[in-house]
């Protein structure tokens, strides 16, 4: 059997943050576990690579306590490192009058963060975006920026290795937990049981599964929903200087479909926000396994007793349809043709999690633990962006003090 002090359940931009904390606070022989062959197939990977601004998470919430300052780390990192970093920032505009007083509470929401934002009118629009529309207002976002998820991804791990204190098991699915002798816990994987001291979970779209295998989470279950993108051919790029936001439903943890500039210059239209059928249901059937009836489910309760959900649910499928979605994207720009728009393969899946006690959608990032454990659950956006604040607060809030006593 093989042992480690400290295991870790996954190798997203959560458990390589934490990984590295560990390794800064002096601790060692840390072994990270991974289903994939490789780390961030999912979430961290996939995601548009936008560094948010704490623009618009409620005050007080560990979204909005973890995002402004993760972004001002992961910025200095990738300037450490010489990893790509765009800071164009982003404009959120208002697509009719009824807008307005939404994009007001952003800004008042952004200032209680901290964040560095202005309300603008249309001709300061026009200084900053030239082909971005409004309906008279705007909101700039000066710290916004975009990187490169895969680089950031592989210098972590590059990072992890060289310190020699932490191992990578690839191709190893967890799945469960052994009786453990003494205090030392006993995990279960498809490549064999590890022994360890202390666990940390951080499964992205698994971490329900995981945490319930420690009888944590009872209350949270996971209701993917599908983000797809669609790109500005080569010649129409030159219309996007950075990222176009529309105002959101901030009542709903969707951004709605925008047009991102990538650090290597695409521009992407999207994601969508569509109800999933899998954990990894990327395509239209691919990713559906055998948990789909139970997600089916849950999707209905949600649908007759969630009026939020309800809306997403009866609006967002309706993207599949070009038309639908070029429609959507269109009301952000003043000059759009169908013909300067095609498809792209990147698609992502939001771990999102419900709380079934309550039948609402979780909007905030959820810590939960025993004595030799701690389990990081509905890692949603901005987790990316917050990782390298969020995992030191992670660190010496519920980690340190448990691995102290054992």
């Amino acid at each position: 059997m093989e042992t480690a002090s400290i295991l870790i359940c996954g190798s997203g931009v959560v458990g390589l943050t934490t990984a590295r904390d560990l390794v800064a606070a002096g601790y060692d022989d840390i072994l990270i576990i991974d289903k994939e062959p490789e780390a961030g197939r999912h979430a961290s990977g996939r995601n548009s690579g936008v560094l948010h601004a704490g623009i618009y998470y409620a005050q007080g919430s560990l979204r909005a306590q973890s995002c402004l300052k993760g972004n001002k780390r992961m910025k200095e990192y990738c300037r450490e490192h010489g990893l790509p970093l765009v800071e164009t920032g982003k404009v959120i505009v208002a697509r009719d009058e009824s807008e307005l007083p939404t994009l007001r509470e952003l800004y008042t929401r952004a200032s209680q963060n901290g964040a560095k934002v202005d309300l603008i009118d249309d001709r300061q629009l026009a200084e900053i975006e030239p082909n971005a529309k409004s309906a008279g207002q705007a909101l700039f976002s000066h710290y916004t920026a975009v990187v490169d998820p895969k680089a950031i991804l592989k210098s972590f791990q590059e990072e992890l290795r060289a310190s020699g204190k932490v191992r990578f098991r690839f191709g190893a699915r967890f799945t469960g937990l052994a009786r453990g002798e003494g205090k030392r816990l006993v995990v279960r994987t498809t490549t064999g049981d590890i022994s360890c001291a202390f666990f940390l979970g951080a499964a992205g779209a698994y971490g329900d599964v995981v945490a319930h295998a420690f009888g944590l989470g009872r209350d949270y279950q996971l209701v993917p929903f599908k983000g797809i993108y669609k790109k500005l051919k080569k010649d129409a790029q030159h219309t996007v200087r950075g990222s176009i936001y529309p105002v959101p439903n901030i009542k709903n943890p969707f951004l709605g479909v925008h047009f991102t500039r990538g650090v290597h210059g695409d521009v992407y239209l999207g994601p969508t926000a569509i109800p999933a059928f899998g954990r990894e249901n990327y395509g239209i059937l691919a990713g559906i396994d055998g948990e789909a009836p139970a997600i089916l489910l849950r999707d209905a309760l949600l649908f007759f007793r969630n009026k939020k959900f309800r809306e997403v649910a009866l609006e967002e499928p309706r993207k599949y349809s070009f038309n639908y979605f070029f429609n959507d994207a269109r009301k952000l720009v003043k000059e759009l043709a169908p013909s300067e728009v095609e498809d792209s393969p990147k698609a992502g899946i939001r771990p999102q999690l419900v709380n079934v006690r309550k039948n609402e959608l979780v909007m905030d990032f959820v810590i939960e633990g025993t004595e030799a454990s701690v389990h990081v659950l509905n890692s949603i956006s901005p987790a990316f962006t917050s990782s390298l604040f969020f995992s030191e607060m992670l660190l010496k809030q519920y980690i340190a003090p448990r691995l102290a006593t054992l």
